[in-house]
């Protein structure tokens, strides 16, 4: 990035899904994949299976509403100004009852561009569990086979 850039309120890549709806307010491409940012709205009844990244780092800011993030020892309940950092190799999952709202950053991760794959794909490619696999790992995104 050469310069500063200003995405504002309601602006960004923006992909709704039957879960959540995110913006992304800052790209993976914009900084050699080491960073993303993304403005995530959850829906009541928001569901993230168990997984983990070997290399990527998430950290979850929320914004409204409260987030159960489960670990394999503890399950934290995040609350609006809660920050949660996830490093790599610790598997966990997530669920949002009543709906919220967070922001999430990812450090070498290029989840945005995963978003954007998400968005191009049929249903059937989605029923594909060789083929969401393949993509899911392509992306540093390992879910939990027996959960």
């Amino acid at each position: 990035m050469r310069k500063q850039e200003t995405i504002r309120n309601g602006e960004g890549e923006n992909y709704n899904y039957s879960q959540d709806h995110c913006f992304v307010k800052l790209s993976s491409l914009r900084t050699n994949g080491e960073l993303s940012f993304v403005e995530d709205t959850l829906k009541p009844g928001f569901y993230l299976k168990r997984h983990h990244h070997k290399i990527m780092t998430e950290v979850f800011y929320i914004l409204e509403g409260e987030v159960s993030l489960i670990f394999d020892d503890e399950t934290v309940v995040a609350k609006p100004g809660d920050t949660i950092t996830v490093p790599p190799n610790v598997w966990h999952a997530a669920k949002c009852e009543k709906g919220g709202k967070m922001l999430t950053i990812f450090k070498n991760g290029q989840f945005d561009l995963y978003l954007n794959r998400l968005s191009k794909m049929t249903d059937e490619q989605f029923a594909d569990a060789k083929l969401m696999k393949a993509i899911n790992a392509e992306f540093d995104i390992y879910e939990d086979e027996n959960a």
